[in-house]
């Protein structure tokens, strides 16, 4: 049994103005984020954070927004931060939202299952995790931080404490100059088929994963989107939420990008085409990282992909690890990869 829903236009206008009755409409994203964002898997410390802020001032080369990875916690436990590397985040964020600049961190949904972490110790209590498939023992996968737990967005719930989670007396260190990036949402399973969940996994309600596997990336989107919102309750603070999965009517949530890339000719002619397909579906805040994710591309492949990046609606450099401080003579003429 299936929903079958007809759009018969006749224009695409016309078209896209039906579809958008059914999922809804884009929201007007805040407007920091349609400018350059600036992200690395991962800067090391503040210092890193505050000498790759410094340069892009000292060459009046624009940004908006400057992101961490994963390793900004506090081992790899999300709404976190390792002390020994970022002490004074509220500082650290402040000292750019006060040059107009703005932080996004990482965000998964896996978490780990240490029950000396709040945010485990909590959702366990309370029975918030996906099942096995006999409906009692929480399924525990592996994700960043090892073995995992996984929320049931599917639940509302869920979703409403999630959404709670951001408030800044719960998220210590946040502040309103601090947004989200969802990622790892299909969600990722590193040890299951497909990397991903088995299909027999049960939600709270006791349906199986095969049944909302397509949705979960969404509702988690969803769920943080809304806490984005909650913690400023009365006030009219648009959210910014990042995320790599996504469904029919994502475009209501968030910024979408294309995943890990390649620092390639190849990628660089593909991302375009991958976008416009992203924006046939209803979805049309999307980008692809500048550069690509992995490798080192030369200073002519990143002269022109910041030039191609430019007309992304979103728009952001990121790189990998194992990548070298990018630098682009033509543009740069730094290392700010």
């Amino acid at each position: 049994m299936f929903d079958l829903f007809l759009l018969p236009g006749s224009s695409p206008r016309d078209l896209y103005a039906q579809y958008a009755t059914i999922t809804g409409r884009l929201e007007l994203p805040p407007i920091f984020a349609l400018g350059y964002h600036q992200c690395r898997w991962n800067y090391k410390d503040e210092r890193d954070v505050y000498e790759v802020h410094g340069k892009f001032e000292e060459y009046d080369y624009p940004y908006d927004v400057l992101w961490l990875d994963i390793e900004h916690t506090d081992g790899k436990r999300y709404f976190t931060w390792d002390n020994r590397y970022f002490p004074n985040p509220i500082q650290m964020q402040n000292h750019l939202s006060k040059q107009g600049r703005r932080m996004v961190t990482i965000i998964d949904p896996h978490i780990k299952r240490d029950n000396n972490y709040r945010i485990h110790h909590e959702a366990t209590k309370l029975g918030l995790y996906i099942k096995k498939n006999d409906g009692k023992s929480d399924y525990d996968g592996w994700c960043w931080p090892g073995s995992s737990s996984y929320l049931d967005f599917t639940d509302s719930s869920v979703r409403q404490w999630w959404s709670e989670q951001f408030a800044y007396s719960k998220y210590e260190g946040s502040t309103s100059s601090l947004f989200t990036w969802n990622d790892m949402n299909e969600p990722s399973v590193f040890n299951g088929p497909e990397v991903s969940m088995q299909k027999d996994l049960l939600n709270l309600a006791g349906v199986e994963h095969r049944e909302w596997h397509n949705l979960y990336g969404m509702l988690f989107h969803r769920a943080t989107s809304e806490g984005l919102i909650l913690r400023n309750e009365n006030k009219n603070v648009r959210p910014f939420v990042l995320s790599r999965s996504f469904f029919a009517g994502s475009q209501r949530l968030g910024a979408i990008w294309t995943g890990d890339n390649e620092s390639s000719w190849s990628h660089l002619a593909i991302a375009a085409p991958m976008l416009l397909s992203l924006n046939v579906g209803g979805l049309s805040f999307v980008g692809a990282d500048v550069g690509g994710f992995f490798g080192n591309p030369d200073a002519e492949l990143m002269t022109r992909w910041v030039q191609a990046g430019a007309y992304q609606p979103f728009f952001r450099g990121h790189a990998h690890h194992d990548s070298q401080r990018r630098v682009s003579n033509e543009i740069f003429r730094i290392g700010i990869g």
